[in-house]
């Protein structure tokens, strides 16, 4: 069963008055295990795509739905819990809090939503991407790889079923960013998640399962390995 699913999904925004068309027909759908890679001009509708599979916005037309729940006209509360349960977020730029130390910023989610058990959890998160011995650090002290697997343990806190990595590599260098790729498809298939990637990145895109292409909002190619 797709953990993600986008049916003839419209999604229009005004700019200055006009019309703006960031997606125009879409129907994808997200198979749990798929490590699936979204490719594309800037503009084109990548992470128009991503906000809508992370129920972050919602279609003009069409419809979204995140393990069979349709995002459009459900309860704030209900997508609040959606999102917190079931949907984790990679950044490009890590957005970790400054104050908190690597331990600290992955407990952080479990903390929020009253979860027992939330620096044990922590750290088997951070031994997930091979930052044992790390936890007490800032991220100051950290490397860009090493503040992005950070982010990519506490993305992993509440085992969600979806991961979505928005550009994810864009802050790395060559080989740190292709580490992070491997670790991605790795965390892919052992925690059976849905992971999608929008990357300007070929090299990037190689790693994944499944390439889809875009182009002015709409899907143009898409390609199995």
């Amino acid at each position: 069963m797709a953990l993600v699913e986008l049916r003839n999904v419209i999604k229009d925004y005004k700019t200055d008055g006009q019309k703006v068309r960031a997606l125009d027909g879409v129907t994808l759908s997200f198979e749990p295990g798929k490590f699936v890679a979204i490719v594309g001009r800037s503009g084109c509708g990548k992470s128009t795509l991503l906000n809508l599979a992370g129920a972050m916005d919602f279609p003009t037309s069409g419809q979204v739905s995140i393990d069979g729940q349709a995002t459009s006209g459900t309860r704030d509360s209900v997508l609040t819990q959606l999102r917190r349960d079931k949907i984790g977020f990679v950044f490009q730029s890590f957005q970790l809090l400054h104050t908190l130390s690597a331990g600290e910023n992955v407990e952080l989610p479990s903390l929020l939503a009253g979860r027992n058990c939330a620096r044990e959890n922590a750290l088997a998160r951070l031994s997930d991407v091979e930052l044992d011995g790390l936890e007490s650090r800032m991220p100051h002290q950290l490397s860009g790889g090493q503040m992005q697997r950070v982010a990519i343990a506490r993305a992993l806190m509440h085992s969600p079923k979806v991961l979505l990595a928005d550009e994810p590599t864009g802050n790395l260098d060559n080989t740190t960013g292709a580490k992070i790729l491997e670790l991605l498809l790795r965390l892919t298939k052992e925690k059976n998640t849905a992971t999608l990637m929008a990357t300007h990145s070929a090299e990037a895109a190689a790693i994944a399962d499944i390439v889809i292409t875009m182009r002015d909002g709409k899907i143009v190619g898409v390609q199995p390995k």
